[in-house]
C-alpha cells in the first residue's frame, strides 16, 4: 500500500561524526514499519560510495549523492535530489513516500543542510524539517568534542542524541559523556542506542516543548533578574549553554526583530536557540527554534506543557558571552522602548 502523501513531507536529518554509527542506525530503523514509506538520501565523503549498499534497501527512493560534503560542495545537489524525488512522486514513478531521511557525511555541519531545505523555493514549499538526530560515539567523542568543531555543531543542532558504542566503555565513562552532552545541549533528548527505552516512534515524534526548561540555572526575571555565577554548562573555553526565563509575557514583534537581528549578526556563534514563549495577548504558547542564521517558522502549541507559563529560551553558543545576549534581550524585548534595538544588538 502506498503511503499517504502529507502536505509538507517531514525531513529528518541524521548526523554524527565519522564512525559514530549513522549507517548502522539507519539500517536498523529502516526495518521498522514506521519508516516503510520513507525516502532516503545518503551523502558520503570519498571517491566510492558504499553506505547505500549497507542499508540493505535499494529502491527508487534510496538515493546516493555524489562524493562531497553536504555542508559545502554539493548543497545544490541536495536540493536537486529532493526536487527530483518530489517530481517522481508526483508522476507516480516512485512510491508515494511520506517522509525523507537524510544521512549526512560525518564531516558535515548541519546548518547549511537545514538552510538548503529552507532556502530553495520548491523544496521549502513541499518539505519541512521535522528533526535532527545525532549519533555520538562513546569511545571517540570525549576527545572528538575537544578537537572537532563539526562534532560540537552536530551535538548542538540535535533534537535527539543516540549514544553508540557504550558497550565498549565503562558505565561510568558512558554516564559522564551523557552528562556532558546534556550540558552542551540541554534541549536534546538523549538515549543509549544499545539499551531499551527508545524506538523509532521516539525518533519521529515532535520534539516536546517541555524539554526546553530552565535546567541550565540561568534565569532572567523581568527587570529584577538575577544570574547565577556558577556555570555548570560551560564546555571548555567556547561552548556554553544557558537559558533566559522572563517573568512576564513578551511582545512578539519585539522578540522577532530582536532574534532576527541577533542571529543575523552573531549567527555563526549561536549554535542553537530553542524555546517556548508566553506572548502578550496569546493564551497558548509558541515554540521557536533557530540554528545559527536559520530560524524555523514558529509553531503554535495546543497547550502549555505544565503549570509554569513563563517563556523559556535555551541558547547554545560558541565564543560569545551569555551576558551580552541577556543584556540585549532585557533592553529590547523587555525594555520600555524600541529605540535601543540597533545599539544593543551592535553591542552584543
Amino acid at each position: 500500500m502506498s503511503a499517504a502523501v502529507p502536505v509538507f513531507t517531514p525531513v529528518h536529518l541524521l548526523t554524527g561524526f565519522l564512525g559514530s554509527g549513522k549507517t548502522t542506525l539507519l539500517r536498523r530503523i529502516l526495518k521498522d514499519p514506521a519508516l516503510a514509506g520513507a525516502a532516503v538520501l545518503i551523502n558520503e565523503f570519498g571517491e566510492v560510495g558504499l553506505d547505500h549498499h549497507l542499508i540493505e534497501r535499494i529502491d527508487e527512493t534510496t538515493v546516493l549523492l555524489q562524493s562531497g560534503c553536504l555542508c559545502c560542495t554539493i548543497r545544490g545537489e541536495l536540493a536537486d535530489a529532493m526536487r527530483d524525488l518530489l517530481s517522481k512522486r508526483e508522476r507516480g514513478l516512485v512510491p508515494a513516500f511520506d517522509r525523507l531521511v537524510i544521512e549526512s557525511t560525518g564531516l558535515a555541519d548541519p546548518f547549511p543542510i537545514l538552510s538548503t531545505i529552507r532556502a530553495d523555493p520548491v523544496v521549502s514549499h513541499h518539505f519541512t524539517v521535522a528533526g535532527t538526530w545525532a549519533t555520538i560515539d562513546a569511545v571517540n567523542a570525549p576527545d572528538g568534542i575537544e578537537r572537532r568543531v563539526e562534532m560540537r555543531k552536530q551535538i548542538a543542532s540535535a533534537d535527539r542524541i543516540l549514544l553508540t558504542k557504550t558497550d565498549l566503555v565503562a558505565p561510568a565513562e558512558a554516564a559522564a559523556l551523557r552528562s556532558r552532552l546534556a550540558l552542551m545541549n540541554p534541549a536534546a533528548e538523549i538515549r543509549d542506542a544499545n539499551a531499551a527505552g527508545w524506538d523509532v516512534t521516539w525518533l519521529l515524534s515532535e520534539t516536546p516543548a517541555e524539554s526546553v526548561d530552565d535546567d541550565t540555572h540561568h534565569h532572567a526575571h523581568g527587570h529584577g533578574h538575577h544570574h547565577h555565577r556558577h556555570d555548570p554548562n560551560r564546555h571548555g573555553d567556547a561552548i556554553e549553554a544557558f537559558s533566559i526565563v522572563p517573568d512576564r509575557a513578551v511582545d512578539w514583534t519585539r522578540f522577532g526583530v530582536w532574534l532576527s537581528m541577533l542571529l543575523n549578526r552573531h549567527g555563526s556563534a549561536i549554535l542553537r536557540v530553542k524555546g517556548i514563549l508566553d506572548l502578550e495577548g496569546e493564551e497558548r504558547p509558541v515554540a521557536v527554534h533557530g540554528v545559527q542564521h536559520l530560524v524555523h517558522p514558529p509553531t503554535h502549541m495546543a497547550a502549555w506543557p505544565s503549570d509554569d507559563r513563563r517563556s523559556r529560551l535555551v541558547f547554545i553558543v560558541d565564543g560569545i558571552e551569555p551576558d551580552r545576549i541577556r543584556r540585549s534581550f532585557d533592553a529590547f524585548v523587555l525594555g520600555e522602548t524600541t529605540s535601543v534595538i540597533a545599539a544593543r544588538i551592535e553591542a552584543a
